[in-house]
């Protein structure tokens, strides 16, 4: 029998686990991509592009904040944050330049766990069909469901950024991360099975 890694969403289960594990998958292979790097690494980018892994760091941990207190409870996602803002300007997003790698994998860390607890929470209170704060003005309010759906969506988009950063920074290439693989810097990823 093949061993599975411990990331992986579970072979067949409900659409609730699905959709949690394969955030999580998501979050694993990102965070796999960003880890153990220097300022210099986290602040590599590709031609042109502002990209860098640590302003992607910076990036989904504001995310990850807003997700689950901004859109679905209505709350301000913490003072590391302005989303009233970024609509003018997302510099804040994308700019990781001031910041030291222990504060952007702090970021990260912190947000993931507390999105992690604030959904547990959203769960139990409510299911995937409770309605957020978030809508669209007309009295339509966006679903639990869809903010994962959209989280998903946001770790996919940026996990492919990551690949192409990570091979500019060292090489490091790969669609997952090896079995045995644990973050070298930051937290510990917790959601991960010991086998």
């Amino acid at each position: 029998m093949t061993k599975i890694a411990p990331w992986e969403p579970p072979l067949a289960s409900t659409e609730l686990d699905h959709l949690v594990a394969s955030l999580d998958r998501l979050r694993t292979t990102f965070r796999w991509k960003a880890d153990g790097l220097d300022s210099a690494g986290l602040a590599q980018h590709v031609g042109v592009s502002a990209l860098t892994l640590g302003g992607l760091l910076k990036h989904l941990a504001a995310v990850e904040d807003t997700t689950f207190r901004w859109k679905l409870a209505g709350q301000h996602p913490g003072e590391m944050w302005q989303p009233e803002t970024w609509r003018e300007n997302d510099t804040e997003l994308l700019s990781a330049v001031d910041d030291t790698p222990e504060q952007l994998y702090a970021a990260w860390d912190g947000a993931v766990a507390r999105s992690r607890e604030r959904l547990a929470e959203a769960l139990e209170a409510g299911g995937l069909d409770q309605p957020g704060n978030d809508g669209d003005g007309d009295g339509h309010h966006v679903s639990l469901r869809r903010l994962l759906f959209d989280l998903i969506e946001e770790y996919g988009r940026h996990t492919g950024h990551a690949d192409l950063l990570r091979e500019v920074v060292d090489g490091r290439v790969g669609e997952d991360p090896p079995l045995d693989w644990r973050p070298v810097s930051g937290a510990p990823l917790t959601w991960i099975r010991q086998w």
